[in-house]
């Protein structure tokens, strides 16, 4: 029989070779950063999440500094003070992925550690399905940012966050007065929106094929921070996969996050990152 102490030494043995056998990567944490700076569109500057039809940088799930939202900037300060005040916002509203090379080239020049990259949702949502980016563009687009990051800032960590399910938009918004005759006035993301309780196959058609775009951008963006390297981290959906409610985006426009929508972004993005 087994004694105990000769029980304890092979329990020993076998977390010693398990250990040793470990992927590195996944068994060590790195470092917080001391800078950050966000790229994308108005999701990341926070819009409609405090005024009417405005930017609301300090709510932004990625570099904002409001104490509800808890963005990725705060979670990080939380563990390391030397990024306090280093938070850069360089998205713009209506940004598209042709906009990223441009936005990569001032996360670059401000020599930060670390970026988030959220962007596609304009790529999708546009005037109507036919004036929607192609696949091959939207990578093209991606990859060419990213070649600027990693030229620029060798050393810098990249979170890649999947697109947001624009359906799941129409889904929780389609049997809304409010949101119906939003869209409608201001002609939010018509390639999704348009006709919403339209039962019509066409419809259902172009709902699916404007979702099925999203899914290829995201499954593009996997693809791009893969083959980026070690430095960057894509969320595998986190984003693209969370069931948001009605509750979470702003009543102004029924499209864009408000703010508790943004802590929930700030939530799931962080927590599929590098984890700091």
């Amino acid at each position: 029989m087994t004694t105990p102490r000769r029980l304890l030494a092979t329990l020993a043995s076998l977390t010693a070779l398990v250990l040793l056998g470990a992927d590195p990567a996944a068994a060590a944490t790195t470092p917080p950063p001391n800078s950050m700076a966000s790229l994308g569109d108005s999701i990341t500057r926070g819009f409609n999440a405090c005024g009417w039809y405005v930017d609301c940088t300090s709510r932004s799930f990625s570099t904002g500094d409001y104490s509800t939202v808890n963005s990725q900037y705060l979670r990080i300060r939380a563990v390391n003070s030397a990024i306090g005040g280093r938070n850069y916002n360089d998205a713009r509203s209506g940004a598209k992925s042709a906009d990223m090379y441009g936005q990569a080239g001032t996360a670059v020049s401000q020599g930060v550690d670390y970026v988030t990259l959220l962007i596609g949702a304009n790529d999708a949502c546009t005037g109507s399905e036919s004036t929607m980016t192609p696949v091959s563009t939207y990578r093209a687009n991606i990859d060419s940012a990213l070649n600027r990051i990693k030229a620029g800032l060798p050393g810098a960590r990249v979170e890649v966050i999947s697109v947001p399910d624009i359906y799941r938009l129409w889904y929780i918004g389609k049997d809304s007065g409010s949101a119906r005759s939003t869209w409608s006035a201001f002609g939010i993301c018509q390639s999704m929106l348009a006709n919403p309780t339209s039962t019509a196959q066409a419809d259902v058609d172009r709902r699916a094929r404007v979702r099925q775009r999203v899914i290829d951008f995201n499954t593009q963006l996997a693809q791009a921070c893969a083959a980026y390297g070690a430095n960057c981290d894509f969320d595998d959906n986190a984003v693209f996969n969370y069931p948001f409610v009605l509750g979470q985006v702003s009543t102004w426009d029924y499209f864009h996050p408000n703010t508790s929508g943004q802590a929930v972004l700030a939530s799931i993005s962080y927590a599929n990152g590098f984890g700091w």
